[in-house]
C-alpha cells in the first residue's frame, strides 16, 4: 500500500516510531451507537427493576473511575488524576445522573436509552457554546455516558491487554480514563479522529510522555492494523507506511529528541542565570492547585499566574468560600514560601460558565468580562478575595486584577478588598496585612497610563495574548486575521517597555505571564528590556533556562534599544532570529 500522510493537532511532542495498533471500544459504550429498547410496563415493579439496573451502573461506574482515580495519582499525580475525580464528582451532579432515573420513572424509558439521552443533552448543550474549552468537557460526559452503557450493555471490545510490544494507538477518540490506562512503555504514541488542544486526553498524554496528534479527521481511516506508523507530535504530522530512507531520518530525529529531553532536564534542578550571573525570576502560570507540584518539581521560582477560572470552569455549580480557600490554599504551602500570584476570576469572553449565565454578546472580548464582571457581581469578587485573604496567612500570596482598563476601575477593585480586610480584622481572622496587590496589563490604555497606576499598585503583570489583540484590533482566532496578531508588533514593543519604565521609576516591578514570556526567542529583549518576572507553562521553564544561560545583560540591552528603531513585526523577529545564530554559534 501506498504512503499516507495525516495531518492533524500535536498535542504532546515527540518522535515515535512504531506499529500501528488499532482500538476499538466496547460497543455497547460508543458514543455513535443510540441504544434501541422498547419502553418497559408502566407498572412499580417493572420501574423499580429498571432503577435498579442503573444504580447499579451508577455504582459500578463509580468505582471503576475511583480505582482509575488512584492509579492515575501514581501515574501522573494528583493534578491530573484530579481530571477523573472530577468526572466522579459529576455522577452525583443533581443536573446530570437524578435526570436519567426521573426519565425511567416518568417516560417509561429504559436505563440504557435514559442514559444515551441524558448524556446526548448535556454534552451537546456543551458543545453548541462558543467556547473550545466547554466544548472539550462534553467528551468527560460522554465518557460517563459510555461507562454507563458498558455496565448495561456489555459489548465485545478490543482494549489495552492486547498489547504486547511497543505501538501507536489508533482510535476514534480516547476518553481521559482511556488514556490513563495506558502504558508508556507500550502505548508509546496515539492518534485520534476528534479531539482539540485543550482536551484532557491531551493534557494526560503530556503527563504521561506519549506523544500525540488529536483531530486528524477521516485521515485514520486510511491505517491499517499493524502499519508502520511515524508519529511527529511537533508538527502534528502522522506518516502510514513510510518508506525505508524516510523511516530512517525520523528514527535520527527521535534519538536526538530524546537526548535534547535529557539534556532540558537537567536545568530543572538550576536557578535561571544569564551568562554574566545575573539571576531572573522564572515563574510558571498554573490552572489548579495541583498544578503547583508540577511547577515546583520543573524549578519554578514561584506561580505568576494562578488562573482562578479553570476552579470555577471544573465545577458544576459555583465554589464557595471554602473550596476556593482550600485551593489557594494548598497552591501557597506547596510553593514553600515561593510567591503565588492569584489572578481574580478572569470569566467572559472565550470562558463561559453555564451557571452564571452571563449575557449573550456580539462582541464578548470587548463586552462584560473579567473585574467588570466582579465590580457588577460583587459577591462573587468580594467571596474569592475572603478565600485569597484566608490562603495569604500559609504562604507570599499576592492578588491581580485582570482586565483593568482606567484607574476608576483599580480603584473600585482596591476598595471592595480593604472593605473586605476591614471585615476580617473584625472578625479575627488571619490574613497577610502587606499582602502586595497588582493588575494584570492587558488594554493599551492601562500600558498608557502606567506611570499613574504605578504609584498606586504594587506590580504589574502584562498579559501579551490580549495586550497584542487589543492593540492590532486583532482576533487571534480569526484565521482572515490572525496574520496580524504578533507579540513582536513594535507598538506593543512600545508599550511593553513603558509599563516596565513606569514600574521601576516608582520602585515597583513587572512581570509578564503571556506567551511571550515563554518565547526562547523573545528572551534576549524581554532582558534587555528590564522585566524583572517571567511566567510560563511549567514545561518550558528548562528551556528559558537554558536560552538565558547563554545571553549577557549588556548585550541585550544593545540589541533592545535597536529593536525598538525597527518598523514591522518581520524586522524584529529577524533581528531576534540573527541575534540567536551569532549567539549558538559562539556557545
Amino acid at each position: 500500500m501506498k504512503k499516507l500522510q495525516i495531518q492533524g493537532i500535536g498535542v504532546s511532542e515527540g518522535i515515535r516510531i512504531a506499529k500501528a495498533y488499532i482500538y476499538k471500544p466496547s460497543q455497547g459504550a460508543s458514543s455513535d451507537s443510540s441504544p434501541v429498547e422498547k419502553d418497559i410496563p408502566d407498572t412499580p415493579a417493572a420501574i423499580d427493576a429498571e432503577l435498579i439496573k442503573l444504580r447499579e451502573a451508577k455504582a459500578s461506574c463509580a468505582e471503576q473511575l475511583d480505582a482509575l482515580t488512584e492509579k492515575a495519582k501514581e501515574a501522573v499525580g494528583e493534578e491530573q488524576a484530579g481530571i477523573l475525580a472530577g468526572q466522579r464528582k459529576l455522577l452525583e451532579d443533581p443536573a446530570f445522573y437524578p435526570k436519567m432515573e426521573t426519565r425511567v420513572r416518568e417516560k417509561l424509558e429504559p436505563a440504557p436509552k435514559a442514559v444515551a439521552e441524558i448524556v446526548s443533552q448535556v454534552a451537546s448543550m456543551l458543545e453548541g457554546m462558543n467556547n473550545d474549552y466547554m466544548k472539550e468537557r462534553a467528551a468527560d460526559i460522554r465518557d460517563i455516558g459510555n461507562r454507563l452503557l458498558a455496565c448495561l450493555l456489555p459489548g465485545q471490545s478490543r482494549g489495552f491487554t492486547g498489547i504486547t510490544e511497543q505501538v501507536i494507538l489508533v482510535a476514534d477518540d480516547l476518553a481521559p480514563s482511556d488514556t490513563v490506562q495506558l502504558d508508556p512503555d507500550l502505548v508509546i504514541g496515539f492518534i485520534t479522529r476528534t479531539g482539540g488542544a485543550t482536551s484532557h486526553t491531551a493534557i494526560l498524554a503530556r503527563s504521561l510522555g506519549i506523544a500525540a496528534i488529536v483531530g486528524a479527521g477521516d485521515g485514520v481511516d486510511g491505517i491499517e492494523d499493524g502499519d508502520t506508523l511515524v508519529l511527529d507530535g511537533f508538527a502534528g504530522l502522522c506518516v502510514a507506511r513510510p518508506d525505508e530512507a524516510e523511516a530512517e531520518q525520523y528514527r535520527l530525529r527521535m534519538l536526538q529528541d530524546l537526548e535534547r529531553r535529557q539534556l532540558l532536564e537537567a536545568y530543572a534542578a538550576r536557578p535561571a542565570v544569564t551568562a554574566d550571573g545575573a539571576r531572573v525570576e522564572l515563574a510558571a502560570n498554573i490552572g489548579s492547585a495541583a498544578e503547583a507540584k508540577t511547577a515546583v518539581l520543573q524549578g519554578a521560582d514561584g506561580v505568576g499566574l494562578f488562573r482562578t477560572e479553570f476552579l470555577f470552569m471544573n465545577a458544576p455549580a459555583m465554589p464557595g468560600e471554602e473550596e476556593q480557600f482550600r485551593a489557594y490554599q494548598e497552591a501557597a504551602r506547596t510553593m514553600e514560601g515561593r510567591p503565588v500570584i492569584i489572578r481574580t476570576m478572569d470569566i467572559g469572553g472565550d470562558k463561559e460558565l453555564p451557571y452564571l449565565q452571563l449575557p449573550k454578546e456580539a462582541n464578548p472580548f470587548l463586552g462584560y468580562r473579567a473585574i467588570r464582571v466582579g465590580l457588577v457581581r460583587q459577591e462573587l469578587l468580594r467571596t474569592q478575595l475572603r478565600a485569597v485573604l484566608r490562603a495569604s496567612a500559609f504562604g507570599t500570596v499576592k492578588v491581580m486584577f485582570p482586565m483593568i482598563s482606567g484607574l476608576q476601575e483599580w480603584r473600585q477593585a482596591k476598595a471592595i478588598l480593604t472593605e473586605v480586610q476591614a471585615e476580617m480584622r473584625q472578625d479575627g481572622i488571619r490574613f497577610d496585612e502587606k499582602m502586595e496587590v497588582g493588575i494584570m496589563v492587558e488594554i493599551p490604555s492601562t500600558a498608557v497610563l502606567a506611570e499613574r497606576f504605578a504609584s498606586e499598585v504594587d506590580f504589574f503583570s502584562i498579559g501579551t495574548n490580549d495586550l497584542v489583540q487589543y492593540t492590532v484590533a486583532a482576533d487571534r482566532m480569526n484565521e482572515h486575521v490572525a496574520h496580524l496578531y504578533d507579540y513582536f508588533h513594535p507598538a506593543v514593543l512600545q508599550l511593553i517597555r513603558t509599563v516596565i519604565e513606569a514600574s521601576h521609576a516608582a520602585d515597583k516591578w513587572t512581570g509578564m505571564c503571556g506567551s511571550m514570556a515563554g518565547d526562547p526567542l523573545a528572551a534576549p529583549l524581554l532582558l534587555g528590556l528590564g522585566l524583572d518576572e517571567w511566567s510560563m507553562e511549567a514545561s518550558g521553564l528548562s528551556r528559558m533556562k537554558e536560552r538565558l544561560a547563554i545571553l549577557d545583560r549588556q548585550e541585550c540591552r544593545e540589541l533592545a534599544k535597536r529593536i525598538l528603531r525597527l518598523d514591522t513585526p518581520q524586522a524584529v523577529r529577524q533581528a531576534l532570529e540573527e541575534f540567536h545564530h551569532v549567539k549558538q554559534a559562539v556557545v
